[in-house]
């Protein structure tokens, strides 16, 4: 069996109960998987993982999310997280970004670039999060009936925060938007094919059609090598799913790695021929062009008034990637903080183009403070400083990913106070000009309160590098922070890890209390 889907997961694992199974491998219906080949099998699952996550994410700055827990029903037990810019206009537009697997929120803000975006052109940036109680390696179950039609499961849950996004957030039904990576590119296909009414255009980077598959294995096909239907096939598979809409439908940006190993780029195609259809246009370009700094060639299929419904675009010289283009040019954006994220065009701008974000919101604030810092930390009080910024009148500083501030400071430094020893929180700071108006929000710092209870883990050497505090490479596991080598990389290997200082993880067996 080869790894799936999308970046060191294995068969698509869809929702079976509340607690993670005690390994990685898919249980088809009616079957089960037992004895020492199935061990065996895992641990060959597991390195073959760990070869495609690659290297440790970069030391850098978290981007300030709010998590909101009370979005409605939530029948895909799913996460809800919120990036909203310091300044927006009224009623933004709002873009959904779901990650790929292996993934969480946190990752795709801190590396896709949408959040910076979000803060030049002013809208709101939602992080849908799927968890281990749905999928082993936290894919979104883009494949699974219950979770991909209209009321039902993850797409039911991602409706619902669309909904609280308009009601809490003031958000514009009108201008909302959707993408997403790997299963999470697929989830944005279910999306457009479910919600046509909710999502006005969406982008789909290095996923698939919707109803390529109903099961495990035939999401491998769609996979590897791809199905191949015709235009009118795709189409008719939505149409199938959603009798009861009859168009518009959503406009649909495709973006594929040309050296895509995991979902092949003739997928890129099948896309391209399931929306083209849905529109009724040909399948033939009405325009072809390169853009960006790589020359991704990009093609346009225009509808009768000459927009854009559909375009497709061809990233040369990558694999199964978000692809970003790390840098403060007009058309840079994102990290490369992991192999989910490749150098070589900035897709999250070209995207926010294609959704007709870029250009109403003219970006005059103040620039973001640097240099934020936490000088001085007790049981009780965390001491932050900064670096002036010109023209500042004062500061607004956040904590923990609230859209309100938690207090304003006239200098370049401020204590909170009456904090909980052994706590931790997040900061964030924007200078505000004479007319009270907040600039842009500078990068976030994580600060631990001293005393109280030493945090300790327990877990198995993969749900430590799941979890984000060790890294995966060639097979090993090692603690992030200290790089202290844990074992072999998988379900097998259990250690405990203490964290001192927030973020450092050093191997604490039989000695963490």
């Amino acid at each position: 069996m080869q790894p799936s889907p999308f970046r060191g997961a294995v068969a698509p694992l869809s929702r079976a109960s509340s607690a993670p199974p005690a390994d990685p491998l898919p249980r088809p219906a009616g079957r089960g998987w037992r004895g020492p080949l199935s061990r065996l099998v895992a641990v060959v699952v597991l390195a073959l993982v760990a070869a495609l996550v690659g290297p440790a994410p970069t030391a850098q700055a978290a981007v300030g999310l709010t998590r909101v827990t009370d979005f409605g029903a939530n029948p895909g037990q799913l996460n809800m997280y919120v990036y909203r810019p310091a300044s927006l206009p009224a009623e933004p537009a709002v873009v959904f970004a779901l990650h790929g697997c292996s993934q969480n929120a946190q990752m795709y803000a801190d590396n896709s670039g949408l959040p910076e975006l979000a803060d030049r052109h002013g809208f709101l940036v939602v992080f849908a999060e799927t968890t281990f109680s749905n999928h082993m390696n936290k894919c979104f179950n883009w494949y699974q009936s219950t979770d991909i039609r209209r009321g039902q499961g993850e797409a039911a849950s991602i409706r619902q925060m669309a909904a609280y996004a308009v009601s809490a957030y003031g958000a514009d039904a009108g201008r909302t938007y959707v993408t997403g990576l790997s299963a999470g590119g697929a989830m944005t296909s279910v999306m457009l094919a479910m919600y046509p009414d909710v999502f006005q255009a969406g982008a789909v980077v290095a996923g698939l059609p919707y109803g390529c598959a109903g099961d495990v294995m035939a999401a491998l096909k769609c996979m590897d090598p791809g199905v191949d239907l015709t235009p009118d096939q795709w189409a008719k598979r939505v149409r199938d799913a959603n009798p009861s809409w009859s168009g518009p439908w959503p406009r649909v940006a495709v973006w594929h790695g040309d050296n895509d190993p995991t979902v092949l780029p003739r997928n890129a195609d099948e896309l391209r021929d399931q929306w083209t259809a849905l529109h009724g246009l040909s399948q033939k370009p009405t325009r072809t062009s390169v853009i960006g700094p790589n020359s991704t060639r990009h093609e346009e299929y225009a509808a009768a008034d000459g927009s854009v419904a559909v375009e497709v675009n061809r990233v040369p010289d990558i694999g199964h990637a978000t692809p970003v283009d790390p840098g403060s040019g007009p058309q840079q954006c994102g990290s490369t903080g992991t192999v989910n994220f490749q150098a070589s065009i900035c897709s999250s701008h070209w995207i926010a183009q294609f959704f007709g974000l870029t250009e109403p919101f003219e970006d005059d604030r103040l620039p973001a403070p640097t240099g934020l810092a936490a000088t001085d930390t007790t049981d009780t009080t965390v001491r932050l400083s900064w670096n002036a910024v010109d023209g500042a009148g004062d500061y607004v500083v956040y904590r923990d990913g609230a859209p309100d501030p938690l207090a304003t400071a006239g200098a370049t430094s401020y204590t909170d106070t009456g904090l909980t020893a052994g706590s931790s929180h997040t900061y964030a700071v924007a200078a505000r000009d004479a007319d009270g108006r907040p600039g842009r929000s500078s990068g976030a710092v994580t600060v631990r309160t001293t005393g109280g209870e030493t945090a300790c883990w327990t877990a198995t050497n993969y749900a430590h590098v799941q979890a984000g505090r060790a890294t995966t490479s060639g097979g090993y596991t090692y603690a992030k922070g200290s790089g202290q080598n844990m074992g072999l990389y998988n379900v097998f290997v259990t250690r405990t890890l203490r964290e001192s200082p927030v973020g450092h993880f050093t191997v604490a067996d039989g000695t963490c209390n």
